[in-house]
Formats: structure tokens, C-alpha cells, sequence
């Protein structure tokens, strides 16, 4: 994972990336991992690291920007996890990374962050401590402990789709504080019913039926199997989306996204059905 330098002064906060993501050859599956998992990280408001934090830092020549809060985060993408290559380094945060802890990096998120990852394949969720940087690899949106990736049923593949929030203790306005339990309800009450989902991607969203047209043929001129204009009569005005899917996993979604970037089109989303 990531292992920071951090600069007192600047703008920009260079980082050196010691080690690749998890999922690359050589980080496997422990051959001494503990029968038991531990429970789900419990929230908690805490101040801000003195490290990882930005406002940026650079990692083999592209700049991220660190989020000012994690308020309203959510998004769906890959997640893969690290284990035991990493165990006992220091994390971007300097804390020593324990692969049977329920920790995670991101790239953005503020350290530490609280999050509920839900694996969109089986309805599993955790609530996992952000307190490193990562994942850089490919379209990763975040990397998990051993004992995250394990409660979630996606050691063997090594990555899973999934859908991040954040569990945030910003309010959008006065009220009584909240405790990490309280806010841990609110977040799962908020979230789609756990379970098994259809899994499509979605690569356009028009008001007019013929633009939704057009980017269906483009696809199956691409020779994108699967793709289908989806009427969402539920608004004013209609929405005509276009989906591929179903699709069965990560790898899948990856090979897909490769195939769309090269017809031009950079913008996708997971929906589940």
C-alpha cells in the first residue's frame, strides 16, 4: 500500500508508492488466518491525521486531491484488498497496517474516514476505518484489509463490485449529536436491501429516445454484447438509459471498461436491479 513523506510546507505533498496493490502476484492468502473475523469497526468522531492528508499529493505523476469531508460520499466501483505483504508497515497515516484489523485505503477520502462497504454480488456489508492511501491500480475505488476482504466473501476472486459510503458526522444542520451506533443505523436503513442484485452498467442517460438510440448502436457496432435502452418513466421527463448486463463480476466489469474507453466513452455507472 501507500507509504507517505509528507512536506511540512507547499501545496503539493509527494508521496512514494513502496509496494503495488494487493491483488498483484505475491500477496495471498495468509496460511496462518485466524478462524474468528473481527467485528466491524465501530465510529467514531476523531481528529484528522497529521498525515495523509494533503490538501494533494502525487503518485507516479498524477495528483490526487484529498476530500474536505467525506459528507455525502458514495460510490460504486472495484474493490480489491492487501494482506499480508503489507502487514506491519506504516500506513499513509503512520499507523502499522493490520491485516486482521477492519481498515481500507482510498485515494481522497480524509484520514481517518468510517465507511460501509457493500459487496454488490452477495449483499454483504462491513464498516471498515479509511486510514491509508490506494488503491493506484487500474479502476480501483478502494483496497481492504485481509479481514474486510474475508467478511465479505471476495478473498478467493481478489476484487469484488461494491458500493462505498461514508459514514459521516458532519450535519447538514443543528441537531442533537449522534453516536457511532445511531449513525451506523441511519447508514444501513439508507442502503438497498442486502442480497443478491443483477449487476448492469450503465453508459448513458438521455431525455430524448433517439440520442439512447444512437449510443445503442454505437455499442453494437463496438461489438458490445448486452446493451439495451431502459425507459425510466419514474420522473418528468422520461429518461431513456443505456445498460450492459447483466454482468457476473469484477473481471468482467474490468475487460468492459477497456472495451468502452475504446469507443470514447470514459463515463460509466453500476446499477443493481
Amino acid at each position: 500500500m501507500l507509504h507517505s513523506r509528507h512536506l511540512i510546507s507547499g501545496a503539493v505533498i509527494l508521496v512514494s508508492l513502496l509496494a503495488g496493490c494487493a491483488t498483484t502476484p505475491g500477496d495471498r492468502t495468509p496460511t496462518k488466518a485466524p478462524r474468528s473475523l473481527p467485528p466491524d469497526a465501530v465510529p467514531r468522531q476523531e481528529p484528522r491525521s497529521k498525515y495523509g492528508n494533503g490538501p494533494f499529493y502525487e503518485v507516479n505523476g498524477r495528483r490526487y486531491q484529498v476530500m474536505p469531508s467525506s459528507h455525502g460520499y458514495q460510490e460504486r466501483g472495484v474493490a480489491s484488498w492487501y494482506g499480508e505483504k503489507f502487514h506491519g508497515r506504516p500506513t499513509s497515516s503512520q499507523e502499522p497496517y493490520d491485516m486482521h484489523a477492519m481498515t481500507a485505503a482510498h485515494k481522497t477520502l480524509p484520514l481517518p474516514t468510517y465507511v460501509r462497504v457493500r459487496n454488490l454480488a452477495n449483499g454483504k456489508s462491513v464498516i471498515v476505518r479509511v486510514n491509508d492511501r490506494g488503491p493506484f491500480v487500474d479502476n480501483r475505488i478502494i483496497d481492504l484489509s485481509y479481514a474486510a476482504a474475508r467478511k465479505l466473501d471476495m478473498i478467493r476472486d481478489g476484487t469484488s463490485l461494491v458500493e462505498v459510503t461514508s459514514i459521516a458526522f458532519e450535519e447538514t444542520a443543528p441537531m442533537a449529536p449522534r453516536t457511532g451506533d445511531e449513525i451506523v443505523a441511519a447508514a444501513r436503513s439508507n442502503s438497498e436491501p442486502a442480497g443478491r442484485s443483477r449487476i448492469f452498467v450503465q453508459v448513458g442517460a438521455f431525455g430524448d429516445r433517439d440520442n439512447a438510440r444512437r449510443r445503442h448502436n454505437q455499442l453494437q457496432d463496438g461489438g458490445i454484447t448486452g446493451a439495451f435502452v431502459h425507459e425510466d418513466a419514474a420522473g418528468s421527463p422520461v429518461l431513456y438509459r443505456v445498460r450492459i448486463g447483466p454482468i457476473a463480476d469484477a473481471t468482467e466489469y474490468d475487460s468492459l471498461v477497456v472495451r468502452l474507453s475504446r469507443l470514447g466513452i470514459a463515463e460509466t455507472h453500476l446499477v443493481t436491479e
